[in-house]
This record gives C-alpha cells, structure tokens and sequence, in this order.
C-alpha cells in the first residue's frame, strides 16, 4: 500500500459473510478492506477500477522444450479442408 492510499480496514471472514451488503456498499465507495481468516491475513478486497498494484518480473519468460522441441515437421495437404470433409460426410449417407 502506498503511502497517499488510505488504510484498508481489517475484515474477517464471518463479518464479510454475515455483512457483505454492507462491505459491498463500501468496497463500491471506494473504501479497500484486508480480508484475515483467524486474524491472520490472507486477501485484499479493493475497488476494480484501482490500479492493480505493479509485479515485479522475476525473470522473463523463456522458451525452450516443450512442443518446440519436438520439431514436428508439417505436411503439406495434397487435398484440402473441404474435400476431406466432403469425404467425411460420404461415409454418413
């Protein structure tokens, strides 16, 4: 949190269980609530139009193995898409 932003109000599990209306009509006003589970906390529940707070990148994104390792080589269709469903739906009739 930063410091312009105003502290989020701690909020348990059963009060947002027994007063969602009430932290719903809040949360739409613009207030943030940090949600605990035995006062432990595990979630912030804060109005969709503020910023997501920035992620650090750990390291980009790399790609090796996976299907690209398999270098599968592509086949050109001697015939095409429509003619092999044409033939597909011969075998119905």
């Amino acid at each position: 949190m930063s410091a312009i932003e105003p502290p989020a109000e701690s909020l348990s599990q059963r009060e947002l269980r027994n007063e969602s209306g009430r932290v719903l009509r809040a949360v739409s006003e613009g207030h943030s609530f940090v949600l605990t589970n035995s006062g432990v906390p595990v979630g912030r529940i804060v109005p969709l139009d503020r910023p997501l707070p920035a992620l650090p990148i750990a390291r980009p994104a790399r790609r090796t193995g996976g299907w690209t390792a398999l270098a599968i080589e592509r086949r050109s269709g001697a015939r095409s898409l429509a003619e092999t469903l044409d033939d597909l739906r011969e075998d119905r009739l």
